[in-house]
């Protein structure tokens, strides 16, 4: 492969990635806790975007259970957003271990 050639692919590969991050930008995550009692959105960019919480899942006498239904949701959203943006990066690398993205 010339270098010229090399550059076009180089190039290709930072625009793939480019609109791969754009996408991801705009990618949720729904996850829940205490049989959906509790629900967590992370989006894109690794923040939470939205927790919902059912009344049923508010006890006066147990806010303990109710603080962990709110941390295992938030945790798993993030842990599934994370998922998707490596899928999504992966598919534009190839696996390829890349310094300075995201996710590697």
């Amino acid at each position: 492969m010339d270098m010229k050639q090399m550059m076009r692919q180089a190039q290709k590969m930072q625009k793939q990635l480019a609109e791969a991050q754009e996408e991801i930008a705009g990618m949720t995550f729904e996850a829940s806790a205490g049989g959906g009692m509790v629900k967590a959105t992370a989006a894109g960019d690794m923040s939470i975007a939205a927790i919902e919480i059912s009344p049923a899942a508010v006890d006066p006498d147990d806010v303990d259970m109710l603080q962990d239904m709110v941390l295992a949701a938030v945790n798993e959203a993030l842990r599934g957003m994370s998922e998707l943006s490596e899928a999504r990066l992966s598919s534009v690398t190839g696996g390829m271990n890349i310094p300075g993205m995201p996710g590697f």
